[in-house]
């Protein structure tokens, strides 16, 4: 069994975060004595720090109860740190992938890794996403969109032309959706975060980059969203409306074949319909371990994991 759909934090990040606590308005809260401290980044998305996410030993440990024989670490998106100077983020993004790098030379048989990079500055992250892959790194995970940018837009070229030269994988993350409308019952996260791939997905597609862009192994979380169920919609919409259409060679359903997907759906029925649509080398296993809202242990049955990786 595998999992490319999880996270840790290591102590030399937990440290950075100490060590600029004022710099990055970070907090460590007690919530409730019998759990552990919640962080929160810039007032944004706190969450509980378990010692799973920043202890190597542990998660290891909890891995293997699993059944977990290789796992595709990747940074938290509460330390994207996009909205703060560059300089800053670099700085972050440096010192998170020295310390996967680490991290997964001395577990090379059990992890991999992907990367943080400055987004906020797209020819710093070319440089970062370079870096990165040099130490080792497959790739990196990126937000779907902050602060209204998108990834199509023109200024982050630098960044796609080195992800494709580089063969990365683009692992596409939501942050959380801002529209107050989700503000109660948690729907900013149950409603929000797949809606948030969704839009970033559906303009990557109609924008004509999985072809500008071949290379790029791009990764979408929790299933890609609402993408897969609407897709009928895209095609309808690409056979009446130039504007739909006018980027692509091919229908939209056929470009949902040249995305990755993990299978965070939390339902046999989607993923399987998942399956069906995309085929079953393009569905990765996943679990968004070991934050609460995570799919533990991930599904077993599926092989998009060695054509992700390769």
């Amino acid at each position: 069994m595998y999992d490319v759909h999880t996270h840790f934090i290591p102590p030399d990040v937990e440290n950075w975060l100490k060590s600029n606590q004022q710099a990055v308005n970070a907090k460590w809260i007690q919530r409730d004595p019998a759990k552990a401290d919640f962080l929160s980044v810039n007032g944004k998305w706190e969450f509980e720090l378990k010692e799973s996410f920043i202890n190597p030993d542990l998660y290891l440990q909890e891995q293997e109860k699993a059944g977990v024989v290789h796992s595709l670490l990747s940074p938290i998106p509460q330390l994207f740190l996009y909205e703060f100077p560059a300089e800053i983020t670099t700085e972050l993004a440096s010192v998170y992938n020295k310390s996967l790098a680490d991290l997964v030379k001395a577990h090379s048989d059990r992890l991999s890794a992907l990367a943080t990079v400055p987004l906020n500055d797209p020819s710093l992250a070319a440089a970062e996403l370079k870096k990165a892959m040099d130490l080792g790194l497959k790739g990196a995970i990126v937000a779907s969109s902050w602060s209204g940018n998108r990834l199509t837009e023109d200024q982050f070229i630098p960044f796609w032309e080195a992800a494709n030269e580089l063969k990365a994988i683009i692992f596409i993350h939501p942050l959380l959706n801002t529209d107050p409308r989700l503000g109660q019952r948690n729907m900013v996260n149950l409603i929000g975060v797949p809606w948030e791939t969704t839009v970033c997905a559906a303009d990557l597609l109609l924008s004509g980059y999985l072809d500008k862009y071949p290379q790029v192994k791009i990764l979408l979380a929790h299933g890609g969203g609402l993408l897969p169920y609407q897709i009928g919609r895209l095609n309808k919409g690409a056979e009446m409306w130039k504007a739909v259409s006018a980027n692509l060679k091919y229908s939209p359903q056929e470009y949902l074949k040249r995305f990755w997907y993990d299978s965070v759906l939390w339902n046999p029925g989607a993923l399987q319909y998942l399956v069906n649509l995309v085929g079953k080398d393009r569905v990765v296993p996943g679990s968004d371990y070991p934050f609460d809202l995570c799919e533990w242990p991930p599904s077993s049955d599926l092989s998009g994991f060695h054509s992700l990786m390769a």
